[in-house]
C-alpha cells in the first residue's frame, strides 16, 4: 500500500519547525545567560505516533511509522531537590550572616583592644587610691577630688555603654520593623513578598490556563521564594486545585472524583488531564509543646483577592524610660483567608519572648534573619529554656550587674569608714531623689552630688585615717565571690528590691571587663566560622542548581550546532521526498508507452 502522497512532506515539515523552534529555545537561553534568577528552558516533543494514534483507522497489518513530531510546550528545567535544599541553606546563612551583622555590633560597645575603655577606667581608679595611700594625701582634697574624677569618667562609660546597648536594641528592632524608616524592615519585606506571590499564582495559571507557559513569571516567583526562605523557614507544595486533585472536600482520595483527573471514554480510562499546578507556601515552627506546626502563607490562587495569602504583624516595644524594653514585642503571624478547599482559615500564631523559663511558640535553630533578630532581642543567654543565645540583654545584665557591684563595694567600705553614717555612698542611682544606693545600673550610675558638694568624703574612721583608703584598694583587686571574711557576704539590692549577692564570675572588677569582651569574641569567631561554612555549602549547591537550570554557553552552542545538524537534515529529506514523488508521477503509471 503506498503511503498519502504529502504525508512524508509533512513528517520533514513537523522537523524542520520542531528544530527551528529548539534554535529559538537556544537563542532565547543565551540571550538571557545574564538574566538574575533565568531558568533555562527547553522544548518538549513527542511523536505522533504516540499522542496522535491513528492505528485505530488504518489497516491492522500496516506499520505505523513516520508521521513526524509534535512539539509539547516549552518548560524549564529544574531540580525541585536542589530547590529545596537551597531554601533550607539559605535560611541558615541569612540567620548566621544577621547574627554577625549584630555581633559586631556589640564589639563597637565592649571591643577593648584597641580604646582606653571600662577596664582602663578601673585602672585609672586603682591609680587614684594609690596615690591616697599616704597619710599625708588623705587629707589633701586634691587628691580625693582626683579619685571622684576618675570613679565619674568610669560612670560616664557605664552610662554611654548602657546606652549604646539601647540604640543596638533599637537598631536590630528597626531591622525588624522599618515603620518611621527610610527602609521597609523584614516584616514589611515579608508582606511584600507573600503578596507578589499569591499574584503571581494567579498570573500564571490563568496563562496556563490559556496555553502560555508563563516561564518568566516562574522565574520571578521562584526568586521571591528563594528571597522568602532568607527571612523565615517554609516548605513549598506544588498541587492540582480543588477541581483536579481526585480529592473530595475533606482531603480525602474519592474513586468518584477520578473524573477530576482522567478523561474518559465510557467506563474507559484514556489519558491524563493536563492542568497547571498551584503552588502552596507553609511556613514551619514549633509550638509551645515542642511540636512541628505548619501555618499556611500562601495557597495557589484560593479564594478572591488578598485571600489566598497571610500576613505579619510586629507590636513594637513600649520603652521604660531605659533601657528599651524588648520583652514587649509580639510578632503575630495571620495565616491565610481560605484553603484549597475554600474553608476559611486565617489562624493566627504569636510569637513571643515568653515567661522566664517558659516556653513559647518559636521557630527551628537558624531559621533566617527574622529569628536572628528577635534571638538578639528576646534572649539572655542564662536562662532555661532560651539560654543558646547571648543576646543585648546578656550583656546588659553583665555591665549592669558589674555597675551595681562595684557601687555596692565602694558604698559599704566608705560608709563603714564614715563611722557608719547611712548616706555616705560615692556612687548612687542618679535617677533617685536624691540618689539611692539601690537598683544602680550601668545605665543609672553616677556620683553621690553629696560628694561633689562636699557633704560626704572618703572615710578616715578606724585606726588610721588610711584604712578606707586601704581596704578600697584591696577591693579593686579582689575577686568576687570572694572568700575575704569582709567581702563575702556583700550585697546590693536590685531595681526589684531583691538583695543580689555580688559575683563576678571569679573576676576582678577590672578583669570582669575582659571576661565580657572575651565571650564576645569568642561568639563572633564562632559565628563567624559557622557563617563561612554555611555560604560555602550554599554556594555548592547554588552551583549544582545552576549546572542543571543555569544557561552554558558551551552546552548551548553544543546544542545549536546539533539542532542545526537535524534541520539541515530534515531539509534533505524534504529534497528527497520530492525526488521520490517526482519519479513516482513522471515515471510510473504510463500505460501503453
Amino acid at each position: 500500500m503506498v503511503r498519502a502522497t504529502f504525508a512524508g512532506f509533512s513528517t520533514a515539515l513537523s522537523a524542520i519547525q520542531a528544530n527551528q523552534k529548539r534554535l529559538d529555545v537556544t537563542g532565547q537561553n543565551l540571550s538571557n545567560m545574564n538574566t538574575p534568577g533565568y531558568t533555562r528552558q527547553q522544548l518538549e516533543v513527542s511523536s505522533l505516533n504516540y499522542t496522535r494514534p491513528v492505528s485505530h483507522y488504518m489497516n491492522g497489518s500496516e506499520v505505523v511509522v513516520g508521521f513526524g513530531v509534535r512539539m509539547d510546550k516549552v518548560s524549564q528545567i529544574r531540580d525541585p531537590f536542589l530547590d529545596t535544599q537551597y531554601r533550607n541553606q539559605i535560611k541558615k546563612s541569612a540567620y548566621t550572616d544577621a547574627m554577625q551583622t549584630s555581633l559586631d555590633r556589640l564589639a563597637d560597645i565592649f571591643d577593648e583592644t584597641k580604646i582606653k575603655g571600662i577596664r582602663q577606667a578601673f585602672d585609672n581608679i586603682q591609680e587614684a587610691l594609690n596615690g591616697m595611700q599616704d597619710p599625708a594625701k588623705i587629707n589633701d582634697p586634691v587628691y580625693e577630688s582626683e579619685l571622684r574624677s576618675k570613679m565619674q569618667a568610669l560612670t560616664n562609660l557605664l552610662n554611654d555603654a548602657s546606652k549604646q546597648l539601647t540604640e543596638s536594641e533599637k537598631a536590630e528592632f528597626s531591622k525588624l520593623d522599618g515603620t518611621g524608616t527610610s527602609e521597609n524592615g523584614a516584616v514589611q519585606e515579608v508582606n511584600r513578598i507573600l503578596q507578589q506571590i499569591g499574584s503571581l499564582n494567579r498570573q500564571i495559571k490563568q496563562n496556563q490556563i490559556l496555553g502560555q507557559q508563563s516561564l518568566e513569571l516562574m522565574d520571578e516567583r521562584n526568586l521571591l521564594l528563594d528571597e522568602l526562605a532568607s527571612y523565615i523557614p517554609i516548605e513549598v507544595t506544588y498541587y492540582k486545585d480543588k477541581f483536579h486533585d481526585g480529592l473530595d472536600d475533606n482531603g480525602n482520595p474519592d474513586p468518584a472524583f477520578d473524573s477530576e483527573v482522567y478523561h474518559y471514554n465510557g467506563d474507559t480510562r484514556l489519558d491524563r488531564k493536563e492542568w497547571p499546578d498551584d503552588l502552596r507556601v507553609e511556613m514551619v515552627y514549633q509550638d509551645e509543646n515542642g511540636v512541628s506546626q505548619r501555618l499556611l502563607l500562601v495557597e495557589g490562587t484560593a479564594g478572591a483577592g488578598n485571600e489566598n495569602y497571610g500576613q505579619f504583624e510586629i507590636t513594637p516595644p513600649l520603652e521604660k524610660n531605659d533601657p528599651f524594653d524588648a520583652s514587649k514585642i509580639e510578632l503575630t503571624i495571620t495565616a491565610a483567608a481560605v484553603d484549597k478547599f475554600g474553608k476559611t482559615r486565617g489562624e493566627t500564631v504569636t510569637f513571643t519572648q515568653g515567661d522566664l523559663g517558659s516556653n513559647a511558640n518559636q521557630l527551628p535553630s537558624d531559621s533566617g534573619s527574622i529569628q536572628s533578630s528577635l534571638d538578639m532581642l528576646w534572649k539572655d543567654g542564662e536562662t532555661a529554656g532560651r539560654d543558646d543565645v547571648k543576646g543585648y540583654q546578656y550583656y546588659r545584665n553583665e555591665i549592669d550587674s558589674l555597675a551595681a557591684s562595684f557601687a555596692a563595694v565602694m558604698n559599704t567600705i566608705n560608709i563603714k569608714g564614715n563611722n557608719g553614717q547611712a548616706d555616705a555612698f560615692l556612687l548612687v542611682n542618679k535617677t533617685g531623689n536624691p540618689g539611692a544606693n539601690a537598683g544602680i545600673t550601668a545605665g543609672n550610675i553616677g556620683i553621690n552630688d553629696k560628694w561633689s558638694s562636699g557633704d560626704v568624703h572618703v572615710g578616715k574612721y578606724g585606726d588610721s585615717a588610711t584604712d578606707t583608703v586601704l581596704e578600697l584598694l584591696e577591693a579593686m583587686s579582689t575577686t568576687f565571690p570572694s572568700n575575704k571574711d569582709f567581702f563575702k557576704d556583700m550585697q546590693y539590692e536590685d531595681a526589684n528590691g531583691t538583695m543580689v549577692d555580688i559575683n563576678l564570675r571569679g573576676n576582678s572588677f577590672a578583669d570582669y571587663m575582659n571576661h565580657v569582651s572575651t565571650t564576645l569574641a569568642n561568639d563572633s569567631r564562632n559565628n563567624a566560622d559557622a557563617l563561612k561554612t554555611n555560604v560555602t555549602v550554599l554556594n555548592g549547591i547554588q552551583n549544582s542548581r545552576d549546572s542543571i537550570s543555569g544557561v552554558s554557553l558551551n552546552e548551548e552552542a553544543s546544542n545549536m550546532m546539533m539542532y542545526m545538524s537535524a534541520y539541515n537534515a530534515a531539509s534533505r529529506l524534504m529534497t528527497t521526498l520530492d525526488e521520490a514523488l517526482n519519479t513516482l508521477i513522471n515515471g510510473t503509471g504510463l500505460v501503453g508507452r
